[in-house]
């Protein structure tokens, strides 16, 4: 069977963890000849042209992808409500930008709210792009249940969930929000089964694991392992996590004299370098790096457990120590651990002392090594963007497929 050309529109929230992981199943689409426009706030316009896909930009109200991280508050309804506001002041603007130009098949990131309001109505396919973990046969009940048991009580909360039922109806929709956020008609994941939590539940009738889909990073640069180097560890917290200045004092101390260590510390847009102190000769600072380049190349990854890194560590076999700062992070870090190829511990126990130890225990276990390697063969199967790009053209409208 053979594809025609579609129209095929994607949909994302201005992150970098949200975005990144799509960028390739685009490549890979237009690459195949399928016009894609790409819903995306201008800071990342660039990015997303650079695939080949036509950029559709709108504004968004969520904070910046480079915010301090104290711009999404500290509660549950803090984190959730901006997310709400965003996506109904959003409606207008796509439904006006694709008026006239409706496409054969949306994708969408899960945080992409009115991109399923827009596929419901035109009528055509969603398939959600998950970066992270999924929900489980059981998930409402183990997880959400008890984290909304509180907020669902109080007058905030209460008006939120009447706020995303009446917003829902007003377009035709009559799922419960909790289902309409978290429970998709058909959904591709960007990450290995290894990293999901009860892989054993997940419907896979709806959910299809692909695993990373990675690419060439080449445009982001490169990074050399300097001579002499015996062990590399790099250090990141990924994009918004990363005002921690004493944390990244404790990898200076416990790497930075390490004979044979190198150390390459990303540490963000939020940190001066002068608030580390000295650093010794063997120890790189920088606002970012080539991640994946490093890894590589890489011995230990001292990572947050996101999503992303999280697999890009699996990807490179590459041992890590999970130091979660948010959101889903905390389950990776337990999983990670839990799959034996990394340690686990809280910003609070990763003392200078606690980060050496583990480093030099991960480093040198061959039964590390050896899942690491298991882990990395099995992610390779899952297929990554040639398959995504697959299974999205299977569920293209009947009149784009030929026999």
């Amino acid at each position: 069977m053979t594809t025609t050309p579609a129209h095929i529109a994607m949909f994302s929230i201005a992150a970098h963890g949200h975005v990144n992981p799509s960028l390739e199943v685009i490549r890979e689409l237009v690459a195949r000849g399928h016009r894609v426009t790409y819903a995306i706030p201008p800071v990342f316009t660039d990015k997303v042209a650079a695939t080949g896909a036509e950029v559709k930009p709108w504004h968004s109200t969520l904070p910046s992808p480079d915010a301090d991280p104290g711009a999404w508050g500290s509660t549950l309804l803090d984190n959730v409500e901006p997310f709400l506001d965003d996506a109904v002041q959003a409606l207008p603007q796509l439904a006006a930008a694709y008026a006239g130009d409706e496409p054969d098949l949306v994708l969408h990131d899960t945080a992409s709210y009115p991109a399923r309001v827009l596929a419901h109505r035109w009528g055509v396919p969603a398939i959600s792009l998950a970066p992270h973990m999924v929900a489980w046969e059981g998930y409402e009940e183990e997880v959400l249940a008890p984290m909304w048991e509180e907020p669902k009580k109080t007058e905030r909360g209460k008006a939120y969930y009447a706020r995303f039922r009446a917003w829902l109806e007003e377009n035709g929709i009559d799922q419960h929000p909790d289902d309409f956020a978290g429970r998709p008609a058909r959904s591709l994941v960007l990450i290995p089964k290894a990293l999901q939590w009860n892989a054993d539940r997940v419907d896979e009738t709806v959910y299809t694991f692909v695993g990373a889909c990675q690419g060439d990073r080449g445009t982001e640069g490169d990074w050399q392992r300097p001579a002499g180097a015996d062990k590399v560890v790099l250090v990141s917290l990924g994009s918004a996590f990363t005002k921690q200045p004493e944390f990244y004092r404790n990898c200076v101390r416990a790497f930075g004299d390490l004979p044979g260590w190198h150390l390459v510390l990303q540490i963000g847009k939020h940190v001066d370098p002068a608030e580390l102190g000295d650093v010794p000769p063997g120890v790189e600072v920088h606002k970012w790096v080539p991640q994946l380049a490093i890894l590589k190349q890489a011995d230990l990854f001292v990572t947050h457990a996101g999503a992303g890194g999280s697999q890009e560590g699996l990807a490179t076999a590459t041992p890590m120590i999970a130091v979660p700062q948010a959101a889903d992070q905390f389950g990776n870090a337990d999983v990670l651990q839990g799959l034996g190829v990394a340690r686990h511990l809280s910003t609070e126990e990763a003392t200078p002392d606690a980060l050496r130890t583990a480093a030099l225990a991960l480093v040198d276990d061959p039964e590390v090594a050896r899942r690491l390697t298991e882990i990395q063969a099995g992610m390779a199967q899952e297929g990554g963007t040639r398959r995504a790009a697959d299974l999205i053209e299977a569920e293209l409208p009947a009149r784009r497929r030929q026999p």
